[in-house]
């Protein structure tokens, strides 16, 4: 079984910046993508951006790329996102996502393509 946690998130002011860390963990086979999602209250689910194991490019989602930066440490098995110039409408409960499959690009960004989810972590942009 793989587990997924998330950790870093908290309340920040607009104009901030937040870092936040996914950690997998289980069975190491299976990180092939890791991605993350955040869901605003409210509204549906939306991608933020994933990187597969080997390619060491992020994709990113169209309205998020420039603000937002995607790393990952294989040796750790970790995903890291990067978050600057933040602003009310990213506040979210982001959820890191782990799957095994080798997903084609355009895949990246579907939510149902990821076996593997944790618990989500809190980010609240306020003044």
């Amino acid at each position: 079984q793989v587990q997924v946690l998330e950790s870093g998130g908290g309340l920040v002011q607009p104009g901030g910046s937040l870092r936040l860390s996914c950690a997998a963990s289980g069975r190491a086979y299976s990180y092939y993508t890791m991605a993350w999602f955040r869901q605003p209250p409210g509204k549906a689910r939306e991608f933020v951006g994933a990187m597969k194991r080997t390619s060491g490019v992020p994709s990113y989602g169209d309205s998020l790329k420039g603000r937002f930066a995607i790393s990952r440490d294989n040796a750790k098995n970790t995903l890291d996102l990067q978050m600057n110039s933040l602003n009310p409408e990213d506040t979210a409960v982001y959820y890191c996502a782990v799957t095994s499959r080798t997903l084609i690009t355009s895949s990246l960004a579907r939510g149902d393509e990821y076996e593997y989810w944790g618990q989500g972590t809190q980010v609240t942009v306020s003044s």
